[in-house]
């Protein structure tokens, strides 16, 4: 049975393939994913031989894993990178008026009778 890659695991691999779109990543004897020319580097890649050759042993992260399909979407640049840290944020809400949404019902008859004494005019 092959193994199943769990999305943000860093894994090691060797490049099977390179293609105008991205690299081919050989995970294990049965599985293989994909390194998208958008998650090689940060910036431009105009040829993804620049940066990778086919027998390159990397490290990538796990975006994705689409079993039913066959499809790992991996990333050379995420693995690089630090995971943000996640932190609880608490944010003050203003306590809603008293009397809710009474002062927009209450503008808008002034509104309509201003746009209505506008419209006379003209």
């Amino acid at each position: 049975m092959p193994r199943k890659y769990e999305c943000g695991e860093i894994v090691t691999g060797t490049v099977t393939g390179i293609q105008t779109y991205g690299a081919f990543v050989s995970l294990d004897d049965t599985t293989q994913g994909l390194i998208h020319i958008s998650e090689i580097t940060n910036g431009y890649v105009k040829d993804v031989g620049n940066f990778l050759k086919v027998g390159d042993v990397i490290e990538v992260r796990v975006l994705s894993t689409d079993y039913a399909n066959g499809k790992i979407s991996l990333s050379l640049k995420a693995a690089y990178e630090e995971q943000p840290v996640r932190r609880k944020t608490t944010m003050k809400v203003p306590k809603p008026a008293s009397d809710g949404f009474n002062t927009l019902r209450k503008k808008l008859n002034e509104w309509i009778e201003q746009s209505q004494r506008q419209n006379a005019t003209k």
